[in-house]
This record gives C-alpha cells, structure tokens and sequence, in this order.
C-alpha cells in the first residue's frame, strides 16, 4: 500500500478546506484530498453572500444578536464574538484574492449589501446570485499556483487513522487517513501529523436537498467512527425555497429574493406566514420552513409560491441573474408569474464537536466548517453565517497552529489496508436500493415536524440497512458509492438517536410530542466507542 506524506493533510474543498490550505502553507506542505473535482462542494453552489459587518449603521453587537435570535438560545456567546468579530479581515482576504462583491450603482466605494431571513441590518454581501461559485473560483486561481499545497482529486477518504491500537495505555491520535482513488480503485494512505477535516454536511441523507451529491456526511461518520463527540445532530435545516419543478434538481432560490421583498403565498394568492410569525416572509428559516409545510399540508397542495412580480424584470434579470435565467429555462418568468417553491434539506448545524480554531478532543486531528458544532450556529443556522464560519475559522486554525511544531509518532507507519476475502461486487442494485430506502425513510419519519412514533420507525429501519451495509463493506471490494451510502447511514443514524434525546421543541427540532421549549437549552452529545458496529480499521 502506498502511503504519501504531509505536514497538513486537508479533507474537503469548500471554503473552509481551501482556506484552510491557504493559510497552513504558510508553515509547510499541504495536501488537500477531495472526492470529486477541486470546485466541487457545497460552498461551490452557495446563491446568497455572506454576512458581515461592514455598513456604517450595522454593529457586531447586532450581528451577534441576530445570530443568537435564529440559534433559540444554543449558541456559544464567545464562539458568534469571535466568528463574527473575525468577518472583515477574511472579507478582505477573499478580495485579496480576486473576489468583487457587489457594490451600488450610485456609490462605488459602498458594498451592495443583501437581506436575509433573521437578520435586522443589510449585511450579507454578494456576487451576483453565484457568490459560492464566485468565491471557490478565486481561491482555486490563487491557491492552485502554490507549491507549499498538492491536490489530490478523486481521492475518497475511507476512515481516519488513530493510534491508540499501539498504545497499552490507549492513548490515542489521529495520524492521517486511509483513501481510495476513485479513478484507478487504488487504496492508500496519506501520513499526517495534523489532520484536518473540512468535508462539509449531509444534505443527501434526505430524499429533496439543496446539497450536491457530495453531501453525505464522511467527516462527521469518520469521526464519530473514531469515537468523537457528536452534537446537536438533531437540527437540520430546511431551507424554505427550492424549485419545485419536476425537471430541476436540487435548484436553491436564494433567501436574497425574500430581502428584496419575495412573499410566499398559497394557491390562493394568500400571504400564510404572518400567521405564524410578525416577520412574515423574512422569519427565520426554521419558522418559515415549518410554515411552508404547514400550508402544504392544510391545502393538500404540492408546493407554495414566492410572489416577486412587484419588481421590474430589469431589477431582476440584474440581481439574480442565475435565479432568473434558470426559472426561465423551467418555464417560469419570476418578473411576472409567482415561482414555484418547497422545502428542501439545507444544512447540518450539528456535527464534530470542536473549537473556533477547529481543535478536537483527539490529538492530531482539527474540523471546519459545516462539519464540526462549535456552537456558532446553535438550535438554527443564520442566513449566510455558514461561508462566513468556514472563513473566519479557517484563519483561525491556522493561528493556532502557526507555532505547533508538528509531532510525529516515532516509528510509526500506518498498517496496509487490510483487503481480507474481500471481492469485487456484483450486487450493486443492493446499494442503489438501499441508498433510495434511507433517503426516503429520512425525508417520511425525520423531516420538518417529527413525532416519537415516526423517529422510532426509522431507528428501526436504519438499524437493519446499517447491519445490511456492514457486511456489503466487509464482504466487497470498497467503491465510492459504497463509503458513502456507509456514511449516509451513519450520519441518519447519528440524526434520529440525537433528536429522541431531545424532549422539546427548539430551533429546528420541531416535535408533535414535546410542542414546549424547555427553560434550559443543553446539547445533546453522543460519544460511542472507537469502531462502534461499522468498525474502524486501525
């Protein structure tokens, strides 16, 4: 087996992977492994901007008030401080890089700055419609010419590599990471003193998600594998607005529209969210999500409707030049018809359980980004708070690593990958079967608004597709598809146990059994053993 070398081994290309790479290789060689292309991520398909405070009449006060106001009383006061605090100087980092936000037609030297659900200030700055994309693509030409970072594409980590099998007391540290090159089939491992996971969320262990295919929880799975902590897996959000058409997949329409006055309305013509809360249309996602839902439900209707025809087309076609040429493509001409809309899985605010500066329990091993719970986003992420947190946390990583010499184990290599009886597959129906059945058991029994009986059925379900992919795992030779239906079924796992822990109704955890916020917000953390059932290979 070969096994490669790296000061920083980086997992995952969004913005707090890249980022991540880019400040690190400062300080040595940096290898960042990714499973698909470079670009391909979430923070790729990213619509709205990012928040943060640069207007004259906006404070971080504010930004943290609002942030706290979305989390239903979970978030780490000091952690939104520290992130939000830290916003302007990677502001100004991505436009060292090439990134142009918006600015006003009638003042160049002012950012064009967006509105977005549960914020009370303009503060959430964009590049068009396609902030994500615009971003990712500025670091990619900046990064890319940096002979301190190596890219590894295609690269499909399987597990992390941990120490305390060598160690008679059980200490125990992460060294780097086994993979499979998804190209040649080829498995190997790459040797690191500091491993860094930035692999993003789990949007496709739902059934309808705004996610790419990429989505499936291999940090958060590896990790709790490894035996981390894992928090608050419970709150998963549902963004308000995706297309609903049957031809368009996973297709955002961005909370920007509803900063710029976007009302949802019924069948009916009717505006159904100021009856469940004052702020309407621009009520936090949870509260909007749950709305949208509601009204589907209650009229039997397949979807809601975004109304934006009080704007002129020309606005439009200007502002949100993606959202509209796409609506377009579908047949629908948002200047003069309401755009058809559902929700859809969003976002994990739950995850790895780790500091601001991406530090884990385990030695040797760091998170960033939607991967980890750091407390930032508490019960309900924010609107834009996510590109934010895997910026700011990205420089802060580095900061604490800037004067840690990395510690190599002495002596140490990584044991070969151990291949046992394992054969090439002909059964791979069994994988597309089972990867549909968790999907859909996930969208039915752990969706919007849950209820004891409906998380019991699905506990049950995954339980024996967990026990059917184990042995698929250890009686196959390993493909990608398999690591990641392996994964999704551990993270929906991880997600239906956290959210029976939870006897309350908060954020984003909406439960018929438990209508009530307690008076007390706690975490739910699971820790399991090393290896628990899907078993860890070193």
């Amino acid at each position: 087996m070969k096994t490669l070398e790296a000061t920083y081994l980086v997992i995952g290309s969004g913005i707090a992977g890249l980022m991540s790479a880019h400040y690190l290789s400062r300080f040595g060689r940096v290898v960042v492994a990714t499973k698909r292309s470079a670009q391909t991520s979430n923070s790729n398909w990213a619509q709205g901007g990012i928040s943060c405070v640069v207007g004259e009449e906006d404070s971080f006060e504010s930004h943290a008030e609002d942030t706290h106001g979305a989390g239903a009383g979970l978030c780490d006061p000091d952690v939104v401080k520290a992130v939000v605090e830290g916003g302007p100087a990677g502001i100004a980092e991505l436009e060292k890089m090439g990134v142009r936000f918006g600015r006003r037609e009638e003042n160049e030297e002012e950012y064009d700055l967006g509105k977005e659900g549960g914020h009370t200030q303009r503060r959430v700055l964009h590049a068009g419609d396609i902030t994500g994309h615009e971003v990712i693509k500025s670091i990619l030409k900046t990064i890319r010419d940096n002979d301190n970072i190596v890219f590894l594409e295609h690269a499909m980590a399987i597990d992390l590599v941990t120490t305390s099998w060598m160690h008679a007391d059980g200490r125990n540290a992460c060294i780097g990471a086994y993979f499979l090159d998804q190209q040649t089939g080829e498995i190997f491992a790459i040797r690191s003193p500091v491993t860094v996971l930035a692999t993003g969320g789990a949007g496709k262990a739902y059934l309808y998600t705004s996610n790419p295919d990429t989505a499936t929880g291999d940090g958060i799975a590896m990790a709790w594998r490894a035996g981390l902590p894992i928090h608050n897996m419970e709150f998963v959000q549902f963004h308000p607005t995706c297309l609903f058409h049957p031809e368009a997949k996973s297709f955002l329409i961005s909370e920007a529209l509803r900063g710029e006055g976007g009302i949802l309305i019924n069948s009916a013509g009717e505006d159904f969210t100021k009856n469940h809360d004052p702020r309407g249309s621009l009520a936090p996602r949870d509260i909007v999500a749950r709305a949208n839902d509601d009204e589907m439900k209650r009229r039997g209707d397949t979807s809601v409707f975004l109304d934006m025809r009080h704007l002129e087309e020309e606005f439009l076609r200007k502002r949100f030049p993606n959202i509209y040429a796409t609506c377009l493509k579908y047949g629908i001409d948002m200047a003069n018809q309401p755009i058809p809309v559902v929700p859809a899985e969003h976002y994990c605010c739950g995850g790895v359980e780790a500091e601001v500066s991406g530090r884990t329990v385990l030695p040797g091993l760091y998170a960033v980004g939607e991967v980890t719970c750091t407390g930032l986003h508490g019960a309900n992420r924010l609107a834009s708070n996510s590109l934010l947190e895997g910026l700011v946390c990205a420089r802060y990583l580095a900061e604490l690593l800037e004067h840690q010499t990395p510690h190599r184990e002495r002596g140490l290599e990584i044991p070969p990958w151990r291949l046992g009886a394992a054969v090439p597959s002909d059964e791979a129906v069994v994988v597309e079967h089972n990867w549909n059945e968790v999907r859909t058991c996930m969208w039915d029994y752990v969706g919007i608004v849950r209820t004891n009986k409906r998380l019991a059925r699905a506990q049950r379900r995954l339980s024996n597709l967990r026990y059917e992919v184990q042995e698929y795992y250890n009686d196959y030779l390993v493909t990608g598809d398999v690591l990641e239906l392996r994964n999704l079924v551990d993270v929906s796992d991880l997600i239906v146990r956290s959210a029976l822990l939870r006897k309350e109704s908060r954020g984003l955890h909406s439960t018929l059994d438990y209508p009530d916020m307690l008076d007390e917000a706690e975490d739910t953390v699971i820790i399991d053993p090393p290896g628990s059932l899907a078993g860890n290979v070193a």
